[in-house]
């Protein structure tokens, strides 16, 4: 149901192995794992979810987004390579760059894209924790 397919070892190899380091090169070789070199990613809206009136912790917690911040984080780790992408807004200026740079984006673009992406995930992470404190449930639970 798609719980743990984004956490599979040979996506973040792709996304965190460093493509100037000769050994990343040979051990993700060896293992048929592929650079990634560009990843957009909307997380669950945890906080849409929980802003519903009668919402179960069970649906909250269904709505926690796992995968997609590990992704992220991974992606915004390896800026030097990873162009990362959490904000909509950022779709048409970095399409126009890559056209401009034949496929490439500048290291400027992609350290400001990892920003947005620990901004992103702090903020996510810290909603999380905020619903989370309000929440109590019996000793059988």
């Amino acid at each position: 149901d798609g719980r743990v397919k984004t956490l599979h070892p040979k996506v973040h190899g792709g996304l965190l192995g460093l493509r100037d380091n000769p050994e990343h090169v040979r051990m993700m070789s060896s293992h048929g794992i592929l650079n990634i070199d560009l990843v957009v990613v909307n997380l669950y809206q945890f906080e849409n979810t929980v802003a519903r009136e009668g919402v179960t912790l069970e649906d909250a917690i269904e709505n926690i987004d796992i995968g997609g911040p590990a992704m992220l984080r991974s992606s915004a780790k390896n800026f030097r390579d990873v162009t990362v992408i959490v904000d909509p807004s950022d779709y048409a200026p970095v399409l126009k760059e890559m056209g401009e740079l034949g496929g490439a984006t500048s290291p400027q673009t992609r350290f400001r894209l990892a920003k947005k992406v620990f901004q992103l995930t702090h903020r996510y992470d810290g909603a999380i924790s905020r619903y989370l404190e309000g929440v109590e449930i019996g000793k059988d639970a």
